[in-house]
């Protein structure tokens, strides 16, 4: 008998049940939900992917963005979890934080992340910290001895999560300002020098927001926050450079895990299986359309993706780390 195989959930959808997604999402929109604000890195990526991926779910569903930033994307997450049909006709594009929101701000969380539909990730973020270019700092190190005042959005996101742990674990001296909206203010207050940089920030935004002051030597770039750095910028050292310990490693795992799932999209948990296997699937094909490819180029957006599958095995292993670890991360988020 024939069957479609879906590699990314290993169900095997029979062509009567593959008839049934089509017809389900026959002439039907589906909600997207971005948490955060719009003209962001995460906004733009996922109007890129929402302008390409209903033309690979069975049915060719429309694909219609809303807005709705707000905690680090918890308040579009905890709303999808709880208020959205669970029938797959609402999906979001949170942000990085969210898979391990339940570990490190439990209180503010409103569901299970390990319940959760992963539908896929669109990259691995590289995240950056920088400066003005007349900012008196030169090094990483130069900030264990100067402050440097950097704009932030809100907790739970790397802007001010990052610098808040790496001031307590490793002694940096960076003044959180918090409160703008996205990452567009904050370039603004960079720019009239209300802020001196920015804490950290996807490479690939700073690439698709401002690329000229790449070129232009406008900023300074003086840490990536992976572990290990990665190879798209060989002379930028890893804030885990600073780590003078195995537990300071393994909290900076612990909170820089998150970037393995850069741009992750979800579904409510109790949606039906073959309903998140078409989703999986599709969002698999869009990963590698040549007219997604080829939008995604001209926007300098980072493709790298990651199956759905994938972000439930990393969500899985960072619900078993050690209790002492995420309590030393924890310790660090709460200092005001």
């Amino acid at each position: 008998m024939r069957c479609f195989v879906l590699v990314a959930t290993g169900l095997f959808i029979l062509p009567a049940a593959a008839d049934d997604i089509e017809k389900f999402y026959q002439g039907r929109q589906i909600q997207m939900f971005v948490g955060s604000a719009v003209g962001s890195g995460y906004d733009i990526n996922a109007r890129a992917v929402a302008r390409h991926y209903g033309r690979h779910i069975p049915g060719s569903p429309s694909v219609i963005v809303q807005n709705q930033p707000g905690a680090g994307g918890l308040i579009m997450t905890n709303s999808l979890a709880n208020t959205a049909p669970k029938d797959g006709t609402a999906i979001g594009a949170t942000i990085n934080g969210v898979p391990t929101a339940h570990l490190l701000q439990p209180s503010a969380v409103r569901f299970d992340p390990t319940k959760l539909n992963w539908i896929g990730s669109s990259n691995r973020d590289l995240q950056v910290l920088y400066v003005w270019h007349d900012v008196p700092v030169h090094k990483l190190e130069d900030i264990l001895t100067k402050e440097v005042v950097v704009g932030a959005t809100t907790r739970g996101t790397s802007t001010v999560d990052f610098p808040l742990v790496a001031n307590k674990i490793l002694g940096l001296r960076l003044k959180i300002v918090s409160g703008y909206s996205g990452t567009s203010q904050i370039h603004k207050a960079m720019e009239s020098g209300e802020v001196q940089g920015v804490p950290a920030l996807a490479w690939a935004s700073l690439r698709t927001l401002n690329s000229d002051w790449i070129a232009n030597k406008k900023i300074k770039i003086l840490a990536q926050w992976n572990m290990p750095p990665r190879d798209e910028l060989p002379d930028v050292p890893s804030i885990s450079s600073l780590a003078k310990s195995d537990i300071d490693r393994a909290a900076l795992r612990l909170l820089t895990s998150r970037l393995e799932a850069g741009r992750p999209f979800l579904a409510p948990a109790n949606v039906p299986a073959d309903r998140v296997a078409a989703l999986r699937q599709a969002f698999d094909q869009t990963m590698k359309d040549p007219a997604f490819l080829t939008e995604a180029t001209k926007l300098n957006l980072d493709i790298s993706p990651m199956t759905g599958q994938e972000i439930t095995s990393l969500v899985d292993e960072l619900s078993a780390i050690p209790e002492s670890v995420i309590e030393k991360v924890r310790n660090a988020l709460n200092e005001k």
